[in-house]
Parts: structure tokens; sequence; C-alpha cells
């Protein structure tokens, strides 16, 4: 291996399965070594992870890096956004973190809403309506269902939260994670007191938001990492700001993100607030904003259709006729928590490979609606957006052939897939060399060419399986929002 140009950071990743880690050469963005480690989650309506199986996930993932790890001048850490840490007196966590997939609070979600001026004020106050995966409602529930533990929680924190304080012993936050817990105010970029004293949350015990580019503090004395005392530390962000970073996009190139959960977002100049709920309007690392759609089903669930099917998830046939929402998990977008999977058209001659296509179909086309509202496309407001400007598609499925071609045909747009892997962990890392360089952190990783990737062209659109899913999509509405329990 040759010896780095400049100095050397650490990206890290820590996302709803697993840490990684990547310690990265500043002058030539050359990843010199790499780690990662598991953690678990649980399964059901609640999703829940002990939040030192974090910590200790970053510690065997830097041990794996060796030591180009020892010798990093700045860290950075970007995590899975959403989720509600509560920690005692001694920064010990009260209870396992509430995931942002954990979808029990979307009662307390739906009564915040209308106790507090409804979705309008919220869209306006913090640049998103809250749902089940907002920190928000989280700790909502937290109060109704478990006082003791509210009782007993001396900090709030958000997971990268949780791992930065961790590093410096500072409780610390950025703009980006801020802005996906619901008590965070757009306008004035600072926690909404109105909102805080309505869900009972004292504002003393949340971290303070560190401006972008500024140090969130040094590596302290006391850690079990490879890190040197002083070491800079980067005040991290939620995962899709750090991608965002990662691929250092410009103003209206859209993303699309394929993973356990599917993304799209750009960057805006302008200030996100969609009433509807559809686009929540997050801010980004850098000063920016990043208007983003969420959905809760994405590759796990398609990969649980083709093994339901016995197929691998590569065996698609077309077919016109079948119609799949895979809503396994409840849904986000649309906003459908207590939805589950509907199959819609089977026929004699239906294979399973045109169910399973239907399925990719059908985790795709919400994607792309909210795209549209993403860019401002509705109404023409986003004069970066441009129609014919590539889509990037980032993610675990992103080199699936499967989703690839379901994205082109159902896009109608030309797909970009960077070669570039692990772009959260990545953005960390360009954000830690912004730290040494003065640098804008998205300048970086376009100086390292991280959206650097093969260019697919674009097909006609296929409004016909378009129309045919929205359809369906419509007529079963009622019985999406009652959920399978429904009496």
């Amino acid at each position: 291996m040759s010896a780095a140009e400049g100095p050397l950071v650490v990206g890290v990743d820590t996302s709803t399965q697993s840490t990684k880690a990547l310690v990265v050469d500043v002058a030539t963005g050359r990843i010199v070594a790499s780690g990662q480690a598991p953690h678990t989650v649980t399964s059901g309506a609640g999703r829940e992870s002990d939040p030192r199986q974090w910590w200790d996930a970053l510690c065997e993932a830097l041990r794996q890096c060796g030591e180009p790890a020892h010798e990093a001048a700045a860290v950075s850490i970007g995590g899975q956004q959403h989720g509600l840490v509560t920690l005692d007196g001694r920064g010990e966590p009260v209870r396992p973190a509430l995931l942002w997939n954990d979808v029990r609070s979307a009662p307390q979600g739906r009564r915040l809403i209308e106790e507090l001026g409804g979705a309008k004020f919220w869209a306006e106050r913090t640049g998103s309506v809250p749902t089940a995966s907002f920190t928000v409602t989280k700790w909502a529930w937290l109060a109704e269902h478990e006082p003791e533990a509210v009782r007993a929680t001396k900090a709030v924190r958000l997971p990268h939260d949780y791992l930065t304080e961790r590093l410096t012993g500072q409780g610390t936050t950025d703009r980006g994670d801020a802005s996906g817990t619901g008590w965070w105010a757009s306008g004035s970029e600072g926690y909404d007191e109105e909102i805080l004293a309505h869900v009972g949350l004292d504002p003393a015990l949340l971290p303070r938001v560190v401006r972008p580019g500024e140090v969130a503090g040094t590596v302290r004395d006391s850690h079990d990492l490879p890190f040197s005392k002083g070491t800079l530390v980067a005040c991290g962000t939620g995962d899709n700001a750090a991608a965002a970073l990662g691929l250092g996009v410009r103003p209206g190139t859209p993303v699309m993100s394929l993973g356990t959960s599917g993304t799209v977002y750009a960057v805006s100049r302008r200030r996100p607030a969609d009433p509807t709920g559809t686009v929540a309007g997050f801010a980004d690392a850098r000063g920016d904003w990043l208007p983003l759609a969420c959905t809760l089903n994405c590759t796990l669930a398609v990969d649980r259709v083709a093994s339901l099917l016995g197929l691998d998830r590569e065996a698609v046939e077309p077919g016109d006729g079948v119609t799949l929402l895979p809503f396994l998990d409840g849904e986000r977008t649309p906003n459908l928590p207590r939805s589950s999977g509907l199959l819609h058209g089977l026929r004699h001659d239906t294979t399973g490979g045109q169910v399973l296509q239907a399925a990719y179909d059908g985790a795709v086309y919400s994607l792309l609606g909210a795209l549209d509202l993403v860019l401002g496309e509705d109404d023409g407001t986003d004069e970066d957006a441009d129609p014919s400007a590539p889509l990037l598609l980032i993610g675990g499925g992103a080199r699936g052939a499967a989703w690839q071609q379901t994205v082109r045909r159902l896009s109608g747009r030309p797909v970009q897939v960077p070669e570039a892997r692990e772009l959260v962990a990545l953005g960390a890392a360009a954000q830690a060399a912004g730290l040494l360089t003065g640098e804008d952190p998205a300048a970086v990783a376009r100086r390292w060419n991280t959206a650097a990737g093969p260019v697919l062209e674009a097909v006609e659109r296929d409004e016909e399986t378009l129309a045919r899913v929205a359809g369906v999509l419509s007529d079963a509405a009622p019985l999406l929002e009652r959920g399978p329990d429904a009496g």
C-alpha cells in the first residue's frame, strides 16, 4: 500500500444494521483502510437497538482499520436519522433507542398535528409534518407509555450525537440531523420552545447545535478508540445529509437512495415547507436545504417478496396486469403506518417473476412520485431543477440490474450509478477533511470525484404501469389505512 499524500481522516456511518468506518486520504480521497461491525434491531412494530452496541461496533470497525486509524487527524460520524436516544445522569441509556422505522408513535404524530395548529403550522415551523418516524412523536409515545423512562432521562440525543458525545464528552448535534427531530425550527434554526413545551421536553436536555464547519470538540482522554487525544471531531450529521456531502451534489441534482428505506432528495437553496407532509424539509450539513421524501419499504421488502416466491432478486419477468404494493412494514410515503403489503391482479398465467417485478414497480412508484415534489416540478418553483439531469442512484440496491431498469423505465430519466460506495461514511470523511483544509465538504467530495460512474441512457417512461399502480393505490386506500388487524 502506497503512503498517503495528505493527512488522514475517519468517516463513520452508523446505520440501522451496522457501523462502518473509512480511513481516507484528504489529498486524494483514496480509502486507506475500512472496517465494519453489525448491531441488532428488534423486529415487529417496535424497532429498537441498544446504543451501547453502536459504540462497540465503532470500536470493532476501527480496530479492523488498523494503524491508519491511529494516524487520523480528524473524525466525523454520520448516522441513521430520527432515532430517540435517552440517557441518564451518567450518560448511560435509560432504555434501548427507538429507531426511525419504529411506527408505534403514529397515533401521537396525528395527535400532535391536531393539537398544534395542523399540518400547515408544522410545515412552516419545522419544515416537515411529523410522522411516526420523527423523534418528536417518539418522545410523545415514550411519555405516554413509559413515563418512568422520561423521568429518568437527563439527556436526549440522536444516534450520531450519542457517538460524537462519547468521543468528545460534549453534547452536540448539527442542523442536518436536528432538522429531522420535529422540534427544531427551520426558520430561526433553533429549538422550538413552543413545541418542546407542548411535549414536555426541557430544552436543557438537548445537545448544542454546531454550525457547519465548526469543530464539535476533540477526542478526550477516556475512550476505547485508536485516536490520539486532541484529534478533531466534526459535528457529524444524519445519513442522508452525509450521503449528499459524499456525492458533492449541487442544487437541483436528483438523488435516489435504495436501501433498507428508499429516499429521494436534492440540495435546494429554498427552505422547504410541504403541508402535505410528503416532502420533509430537512436542512443539509452545509447551510442549504435538503428536501427529502422517504419510504419505509425498499430493498428489504422486495428481497422478502423474492424469498417468499423462492426466486433470486434478479429473476423478474415483464407483465402488465399484476400490481404489488410492498408496504410490509407500514409505510411513510404515502403515509400509511398501519398498512401491509397488497397484491392485485393475479391470473392463472401470472408468473412468479411478474409478481417480483410488480414489487419493484410498487417500491419505485412512490419514490418517483415524491421526487416530483422534491424538485418542485409540480409548480416549477425550483429554478435549480433540471428535468433532463441524470438521476443519481445510490444505496445497496443501486447496482442491481432489476432496480436500475425499473428506475429507468418508470422515471424516463438517464440514471447515473456512482462507483464510490459507502457514501455516508465518505460524506462524513469529507466533513472531517473540511475541518483540516477549510474547504466546503461538498467541494472536497467533488475533488475526490465520488459521483463518477456509468450513465444509463433514458428510456421511454412507462406511463401505463404508473397509472395502474396509482389506480390500485387509490382504490385500496381505505383498506390500507385500516391495516390488516382492523375488524
